[in-house]
Order: structure tokens, then sequence, then C-alpha cells
């Protein structure tokens, strides 16, 4: 898909589309696609700083839209926030991802044992460094954890949360956004974490005796 840049769309436009999205309609993932990649662009040449390698991974954003459009919850932010903590998390991927990767080395050498012909393929002598099937069923199974606890919030906690840590909004930032006191945001945001905490450590201990028992 080429990067067009348009003028920003009203948040409630956002919400339609990516309503309409998450139930597959094409023309409304163009539309959000759109209205919000400028942004987006924006944002990951910021974390990158190259912007072919942005271009590339923004491509990667909008795949994990697609098929991601129906786990969006308006209750943990609106769209563009969503998007954004998307954009962030594939960025930091690809600057890992980078500085793994060799700098112009070949990956073949003389063969250390002096036996035979060819060479060897140091690539193949690489641990494989990918998530194994228990690694992303863990993975997953806390992300349902975190989800299912940010359930658990009043709306102001997990509306306070999600601008705070969603979107990087500072307190004040957050506090001019829902139009409230600084110390009453403060006072959500605290007492919203500390919700999670104690939802987190409870879902912990409740894995335990099933992880002893394998």
């Amino acid at each position: 898909m080429t990067h067009t840049p348009s003028p920003a769309a009203a948040p409630d436009a956002l919400d339609t589309w990516m309503a309409r999205t998450a139930l597959g309609d094409r023309a409304a993932f163009e539309a959000l696609y759109k209205a919000s990649s400028g942004t987006l662009l924006a944002v990951i040449v910021r974390l990158v700083g190259d912007r072919g390698h942005a271009e590339e991974i923004l491509q990667e954003v909008y795949v994990t839209v697609w098929r991601s459009a129906g786990s969006y919850s308006p209750a943990l932010g609106r769209p563009m926030t969503w998007l954004m903590s998307i954009a962030r998390n594939r960025a930091i991927d690809g600057l890992r991802r980078r500085s793994r990767e060799p700098d112009t080395i070949s990956r073949y050498s003389a063969r250390s044992d002096g036996d035979g012909d060819g060479d060897d393929d140091l690539l193949a002598q690489l641990p494989d460094t990918a998530a194994g099937p228990l690694a992303l069923l863990e993975q997953a199974s806390e992300q349902h954890t975190l989800e299912h606890c940010l359930e658990g919030l009043v709306e102001r906690q997990r509306a306070s949360l999600a601008m705070a840590y969603y979107d990087g909004l500072s307190h004040a930032e957050v506090a001019g956004r829902m139009a409230q006191p600084l110390g009453t945001v403060k006072s959500w945001i605290r007492r919203g974490l500390q919700s999670l905490r104690d939802c987190l450590d409870r879902a912990a201990r409740a894995a335990l005796p099933s992880a002893g028992a394998r």
C-alpha cells in the first residue's frame, strides 16, 4: 500500500473505520490508513532515524492492524492511541532486529577443520533466538491476563492509564485531555497501577500450583 499522507480525520471517523476494519471492510481499512499513516510514519522515523526502514516498519504496523483490529477496545483509549502503541512497539522491534544484523560480513568461512571442500555456513551455527512454542504460549497468557486486569479497572482509571502509557502523555497532559484537576488524575493513575499490580500478582500466585505440577 502506497503511503499518501492526508489531513487528519475526526476521532469519530477513526472509530467507525476501526470498527469496520475489524469486520474485514477493506475500504474502511484504506481510509484508516490514509488518515493515520502520516502521523505513524513520523513517530517511527523519530524512533529509527531512517525513513526507508521506517516505511518498511509502517507496512508491518498495518498488517498487524488488519489482523488485530478485532482486539481493539475503545475502553483502552482512542484508535490513534492504539495505533501509535503498535507503531512504537514495531519500531522498537525493528531496531532490535537491526542491532542483531552483522555489518557486511560473509556468512561463509573456510572450513575450520581444513578437511574437505566447501565453506562453513556461519549463520547455520548461530543459536536460534526465536521464541519457542512454550514462550509464545506464555506471552499470550500474560497478554490475556493483562487485558483481564485492565477490564477490572473503573473507566476513569483505565482511560487515564491508557493516555499515560499507551499514548505517552504526561500527567498534566492527561489532566488537560480529561478536563480534571492534576491531583485527581495522578490519584487515578496511582490507584489504577496499584489495582493492576494486585490483579497481576493474584494471577501469578494462582498459576504457581499448575506450574509446580508439571
